[in-house]
Formats: C-alpha cells, sequence, structure tokens
C-alpha cells in the first residue's frame, strides 16, 4: 500500500490537478526528512486537519547540504519511511533544491511548514521567503503547524555522527566556545571586502569515456569517448569563490591568443566579478584535458596544453602598469599563483610593495614540480598551502611540521600560515599559537580545486581579522563542501556554507 504512495512528480501534479478539480484542498510538505521523529509525524498529522489530501515532497540527496555525512538515509529510504505514514497521502522526490518549483506545479491550498520558520530571517537559505510567495501566487497560503520540535540535524550529530572520536571531541570542544549565529555573522561582514584575484587561468576539461580494454596492437587501454564538461579553474575558480562572499571583486589574468576561450571564460565567471584579460603571444591559454572513466568516475590520465614560460616583458609592463592602479581600489590582493608563468619576479615585488593585504598561494603541481616554491614571496599577510608545499622548499619530507612553519614564517613574514593537510584535517600558525581542525568530508567526489575553495574563503576571513580557530573550522566546511563539487562545476555558495555550519553545530 505504502509503495503506491510514491509518485513521479509528473505523476503528483496530474493526481494534484485532479483532486483540485473534485474540490479536494491539498497541504504540501517539503523537507529533507533525514532521520525521521516524532515532530515530523506530528507535522504531517497536523497538516492533515487542515487539508483532505497532504503531499509530502523531499528534498534529494545532491541537494542536502546539513553536515558531513548528510543524509544519513539515501533519497529511496526516505521515500519509503514517510509512505508509510497513516497521514500522508502521495510522496515524492523533488528535482530542484527548493519547494518553488513543485508549489507552482501542484497548486496546494497550504503550504505547511514547520514553526522554526515562523522566524524568515532565521532561514539562512531564504528559500522560505520565495516558498510563499510561490503559494501564495497560487491562490495557497502558508501555515506553520505548532507542534512539538525536534531537529533532525542535532539528533544525528549527537547519535549517529559519521565522525570518529577525536572529531567529536574537537567539535563537542569547539561548539562550547562558538556558535554558527556568531560564525555565519562574521562570514557575513566580508561583504565589506573589496579584493583583487590575480593569478594563472586554467581550464579544466573532463572527458567521460568507456574502457573497452586492452588494445590488441599496443599495450594500452583502449576506450570509448562519451561526453566532455568544461570548467573554469585555476584563478577562474577563485574568483567565482570569492565573489560569493566579497562585496566586490576584480579579476587579472592572462589569457593566450591561442586558443584564448575567452568566450567560455566569460560565460564561466560569476556575474558581477570585474575583468581584465592579459593576452600573451607565444602560447595558448592553460588548459588541462582529464580523460575519466565515466562509470567509476575515476581519472585515467591528463594532458596539458600550455606555456608555462614567463610572459615576455613587454606583456610584463603593460600587467605592472596596470596594476598600479587597480591596486588603489581594493582592500586586499589574493594571489593563486599556478607557476604557468603568469606571476613572474617583477609582479610579485610589486604586489609585496602595495602596501595591500596579501594573501598567497603558491602551488605544486605535475607541471612546475620543484620550480614554483613559497618561499619567493617574502611579505605576505595570509599564505594558504598543502604540506608537500610547505616540505619542498626546505628538502625535508619527515621533519617536524611545526618547525617547518615557523621557518616559513621568517621568510615570508606571514601573520597567519594556513596548511591543508587532507583527510587529517588542516593547521594554523597565528601569533606563535597553532591551531589543529580535523577534516569533515566523510566522502569525496572530486578533489579538483577544494584548496582553491578553502583559500579564497580563508583569506577574506583572515583579512577581516576573524579569530584563527574560526579560520580554520570554516576552511574545513568549505573543504567538506568542495570535494562534493565536480571540477569546479560551481563554487562553494554563501548560502550552501551557512546552511552546513548551521546544521553542523547543533
Amino acid at each position: 500500500m505504502s509503495a503506491s504512495k510514491i509518485l513521479s512528480l509528473e505523476q503528483v501534479e496530474k493526481v494534484a490537478s485532479g483532486l483540485k478539480r473534485s474540490g479536494k484542498t491539498i497541504a504540501h510538505c517539503h523537507g529533507c526528512f533525514d532521520l525521521l521523529h516524532p515532530g515530523h509525524i506530528k507535522h504531517f498529522e497536523a497538516a492533515k486537519k487542515i487539508a483532505d489530501v497532504v503531499i509530502v515532497t523531499l528534498t534529494p540527496d545532491r541537494f542536502v547540504n546539513k553536515g558531513p555525512g548528510r543524509p544519513v538515509f539515501n533519497e529511496r529510504l526516505r521515500l519509503e519511511s514517510i509512505a508509510a505514514l497513516e497521514a500522508v497521502d502521495f510522496v515524492a522526490l523533488n528535482k530542484w533544491p527548493a519547494a518553488v518549483e513543485v508549489i507552482e506545479r501542484i497548486k496546494p491550498n497550504f503550504y505547511v511548514k514547520g514553526q522554526d520558520y515562523k522566524d524568515r530571517e532565521k532561514d539562512v537559505t531564504k528559500n522560505i521567503l520565495r516558498e510563499e510567495n510561490a503559494v501564495k501566487s497560487v491562490g495557497g497560503k502558508i501555515y506553520f503547524t505548532e507542534e512539538i520540535a525536534f531537529s533532525s540535524s542535532s539528533l544525528i550529530n549527537t547519535h549517529f555522527s559519521p565522525h570518529n572520536e577525536k572529531t567529536q571531541e574537537y567539535l563537542t570542544a569547539f561548539k562550547k566556545k562558538n556558535s554558527a549565529d556568531e560564525i555565519n555573522l562574521d562570514l557575513e561582514k566580508l561583504k565589506n571586502i573589496s579584493v583583487l584575484v590575480i593569478g594563472d587561468t586554467i581550464i579544466d576539461e573532463y572527458h567521460y569515456c568507456q574502457p573497452l580494454g586492452k588494445s590488441t596492437k599496443s599495450p594500452n587501454i583502449s576506450a570509448v569517448y562519451l561526453k566532455q564538461n568544461v570548467f573554469a579553474g585555476g584563478v577562474l575558480a577563485v574568483a567565482n569563490h570569492v565573489s560569493q562572499f566579497a562585496g566586490n571583486v576584480e579579476l587579472v589574468t592572462v589569457l593566450g591568443k591561442e586558443n584564448s576561450q575567452k568566450e567560455v571564460i566569460s560565460e564561466k565567471l560569476a556575474s558581477g566579478i570585474l575583468k581584465k584579460f592579459f593576452f600573451r603571444e607565444d602560447g595558448p591559454t592553460n588548459t588541462k584535458r582529464r580523460y575519466l572513466d565515466k562509470y567509476l568516475d575515476i581519472k585515467l590520465f591528463e594532458v596539458t596544453f600550455m606555456n608555462d614560460k614567463h610572459i615576455e616583458e613587454k606583456l610584463e609592463k603593460e600587467v605592472l602598469a596596470y596594476l598600479k592602479n587597480a591596486v588603489k581600489k581594493h582592500d586586499m590582493i589574493l594571489v593563486t599563483d599556478f607557476g604557468h608563468g603568469f606571476i613572474t619576479p617583477a609582479i610579485i615585488k610589486f604586489l609585496e610593495s602595495s602596501g595591500k593585504y596579501l594573501a598567497v598561494n603558491a602551488q605544486t603541481n605535475s607541471n612546475n614540480y620543484g620550480y614554483n616554491y613559497i618561499t619567493k614571496y617574502k611579505r605576505t599577510d595570509f599564505v594558504s598551502i598543502d604540506e608537500r608545499e610547505l616540505r619542498m622548499p626546505f628538502s625535508d619530507s619527515h621533519g617536524n611540521m611545526d618547525d617547518l612553519i615557523r621557518k616559513l614564517k621568517t621568510i615570508t613574514h606571514a601573520g597567519i600560515i594556513q596548511i591543508t593537510l587532507g583527510e587529517k584535517g588542516s593547521k594554523i600558525f597565528s601569533k606563535n599559537k597553532f591551531h589543529f581542525t580535523p577534516a569533515f568530508a566523510t566522502s569525496i567526489r572530486d578533489s579538483v580545486g577544494a584548496g582553491d575553495a578553502v583559500l579564497s574563503v580563508t583569506a577574506l576571513c583572515a583579512c577581516q581579522n576573524v579569530a584563527p580557530e574560526i579560520i580554520s573550522f570554516v576552511g574545513n566546511c568549505v573543504g567538506a563542501l568542495a570535494v562534493q563539487i565536480i571540477g569546479n562545476e560551481h563554487p562553494v555558495y554563501k548560502k550552501d556554507l551557512t546552511k552546513f555550519i548551521q546544521h553542523f553545530l547543533k
């Protein structure tokens, strides 16, 4: 019987239309309903009291941003659980992050939400306002139930945490000193910052294939091409992340005259970013083409198109002339140095002498291995690199990390140094104190660009004088969200981060 209640959105729309024609009233409930508890049951029963039919729609797994390991129960199990309830007549899986589109289709008499949503300002996603407008536009109204309330996130964090004991101990101690509201207020203040983002452009191409097996004529794998996706990586991704938080963003980068991909890049950049493109005559726009097994989502190999020599002196002078006036308009400079030829010693020297807050990442990758060390920067305010990028300049693979961080400080003079440690977490050094934060990600779809996302938000926090332990926490929250994004398909949205933090700290 309960299985017959589970419908597609198209079926629900037809059913709702028929019910309305026959004079029946409809109450529509929408949410994640990850951990079904008595509060949910009372909520549905309250909806049943005000309407003839209760239709419930669920947030799909891919749009659940309530913390690591969420949802605990996948969308199929959540559908089946809701369908088993007597008060629910029909249940369907939504296709969108919010209920607006569903409301417009089923045209309920009542859109039913819990009492937590009465104060619209507390909804960090602001979806409740859009949903209320949607139900009013179809002749319905919003209705808030007053039943006993529980927090699924709080129950899950307490009793079903996906984290190990040490991470749980960290979170317990952290929550005693910090609240989600305070942290999200810090994030809100980032809109006051004006940022100049400068660095290497990278176009990330993902070519999906289906491996057929070993070639009969040579020792290689033969594969059938299926499709491709193109993403804005490198400094483009950083600018997109920053634009979600900062009030004003200017991007300065270099493209190649050969296959510049300017139109694609402009299309992929967030609206509102002021763009300044320079063009080098002697190469293409940096492009990294990755070939993947579509079904296993495994990267098979990568082909790079670039000229990683330093840009010519004439172009360098043009860049410096532009920067001389551009930096005056901003509070902060964020450098993403991928070692692909744009950030020359002369440009570094100028940025260091600009007098602006200077945040830097100098990345080690397969194209610049051993040639692009953070130690070439002598005056910085904030440095964010990974453990390998810390160890390589000192030729020290096993030495004490804290000692190496102190050495790096004497060279770069950074007020804050952040070291990302992958699955182990991250460490921040500031005012002669170390702050360690464990990793929060419980699964990884794609790690490409995660470090850039962490850099983008933590650098802004550092510029705004957010406490180091908060910077580290926020950075790892950003990282947990970023590793769920395939190839910089979209930035880490501010609303997703604030929602993640809000639910994570319940």
